[in-house]
């Protein structure tokens, strides 16, 4: 065998690759892989990082980067349109679809050089581009090459899922598109569905879209579904709620999808944004003593382990949390794990989301729908109270915050501008088992959209005050300051 050292890193042939010895061998280079390899070359491991298609992954290829570029460019055509509600007239909005792509394509393009063979040789770790398949439970085979570990990290995400028989578009072909359609049907109501259906009636699609359940963002607080269902109307989306498709058939004017109530929607596409699942074909995780749940999904712990010692997993081929910061963050933490022998445990109680939609939508820890039966209390911030909101505008909103007991922020949601960049406080909070006092005696820089979170925190803290063991000695300071004249 031959050794490698971490200062000569560089990408690899499988035949190269099978004649090192490797402690720890990453199977995937998005998110989670890319930051497991990285975190194991810092800690002086021999890592191989072995992709099949392009080093970023989904969420620079067709995830998160070109969605939000989209996104990005949907809101500049609407601010535009919308601007004469601040005495600003602009005259004859017109979209140039393939300059919109292009934009996208650009975003990628800038970004994709960090994750690059090149840019992670520079940090030690090797590379090898093929598809790997397991043969044993320390053993993986690259283009007909065997290749060795001591350690594993399966890190290769998930697919779309599609309905059967009908010709649609998903996020991994979506960005494939040459021109706009001019009608579009999308289905599923989850964040994928909604920011896409919004950015798409923005850029001048009609846009129907068709959810299954009885309201949007179905994970999130129900006042923030009632929030963006507004929105999205509002937009022009003609939403569908509690319906489903029942076929679609394509002809020459397009495809005719009749809905599960015999109404019929005729459109240029449909873009099915129905949820993700795990595919292990060809992975050989059998081979690997790897067990997946009912789900399909590869089973581990909260250590990351699964049922082979050796190898870990990390992602969306998990059934845990499924975003890009969770990917990295578990695949640094399986990672360190491997390297070093230790038994590093996930945290699930504290994990952000944020749905890029207008208003966005930003949520971390418990639930903040206040119920009689709850622990917990709801102190919360309509945005038309916001000074920053009322400025521009953007009233539509509110900043709620889920108080234990303890006086503990546990929990947060945000609905309006900016919400997943004024999450970062609030999440902070969650973690470090902050409270509301805590949060209140934080001096905050004003007008911000964060002053929602603070304000709340502020009445929360207030209201203590006039109460219990704190009112009393307060009573007291009063009239020991009183005799005093």
């Amino acid at each position: 065998m031959t050794s490698v050292s971490r200062r000569r890193a560089r990408p690899l042939t499988a035949v190269e690759a099978g004649r090192a010895e490797w402690d720890l061998v990453v199977v995937g280079a998005g998110s989670a892989g890319l930051v497991g390899a990285r975190t194991a070359a810092v800690l002086g491991a021999r890592v191989l990082l072995v992709e099949a298609n392009g080093f970023g992954g989904e969420c620079l290829f067709t995830g998160c980067v070109p969605s939000k570029a989209l996104i990005a460019a949907a809101d500049a055509a609407h601010d535009a349109r919308v601007a004469a509600r601040m005495g600003i007239h602009v005259d004859g909005v017109r979209v140039d679809f393939a300059a919109v792509m292009a934009h996208v394509k650009g975003a990628i393009a800038a970004i994709e050089p960090v994750d690059s063979p090149e840019t992670l040789a520079e940090t030690g770790v090797y590379t090898l581009r093929g598809r790997a398949r397991f043969d044993g439970p320390r053993s993986l085979v690259v283009e007909g090459v065997g290749i060795r570990f001591r350690d594993a990290l399966v890190a290769t995400g998930n697919t779309p899922i599609v309905p059967e028989g009908v010709d649609v578009l998903t996020n991994e072909t979506l960005w494939d598109l040459d021109e706009l359609p001019a009608n579009l049907l999308v289905l599923g109501g989850g964040a994928i569905g909604c920011e896409m259906a919004q950015a798409f009636v923005r850029l001048g699609s009609r846009v129907t879209l068709v959810h299954r359940g009885d309201r949007l963002l179905p994970k999130e607080d129900p006042a923030a579904s009632a929030l963006v269902l507004s929105a999205l109307r509002a937009d022009g989306v003609d939403v569908r709620l509690g319906m489903t498709l029942a076929e679609a058939s394509r002809g020459v004017g397009g495809t005719t999808a009749r809905l599960a109530d015999g109404t019929t929607v005729v459109v240029d596409r449909v873009l099915a944004a129905l949820g993700r699942r795990v595919d292990t074909t060809g992975l050989g995780v059998e081979a690997a003593g790897v067990d997946l749940d009912r789900a399909g999904a590869i089973a581990v712990d909260r250590t990351l382990a699964t049922s082979n010692p050796r190898i870990r997993a990390a992602g969306d081929a998990t059934p845990l949390p499924r975003f890009t910061h969770t990917a990295g963050m578990f695949g640094s933490i399986a990672a360190t794990n491997a390297v070093l022998g230790l038994s590093r445990r996930v945290r699930l109680d504290d994990v952000p989301r944020v749905t890029f939609t207008s208003p966005e939508v930003a949520a971390v820890g418990t639930s903040t729908v206040d119920t009689a039966d709850s622990d917990v209390r709801i102190v919360e911030t309509a945005h038309h109270d916001l000074d920053r909101a009322i400025a521009e505008g953007r009233t539509a909103g509110f900043t709620r915050l889920a108080v234990d007991r303890k006086g503990r922020v546990v929990g947060a949601t945000i609905v309006g501008p900016r919400a997943g960049e004024s999450l970062g406080e609030l999440s902070t909070a969650v973690s470090r088992g902050l409270s509301v006092r805590d949060l209140a005696g934080v001096l905050h820089a004003y007008p911000t959209y964060s002053d929602a979170g603070w304000n709340a925190a502020v009445r929360d803290a207030q209201g203590a005050l006039r109460t219990g063991a704190v009112a009393a000695v307060i009573r007291l300071l009063r009239r020991v300051r009183r005799r005093r004249g």
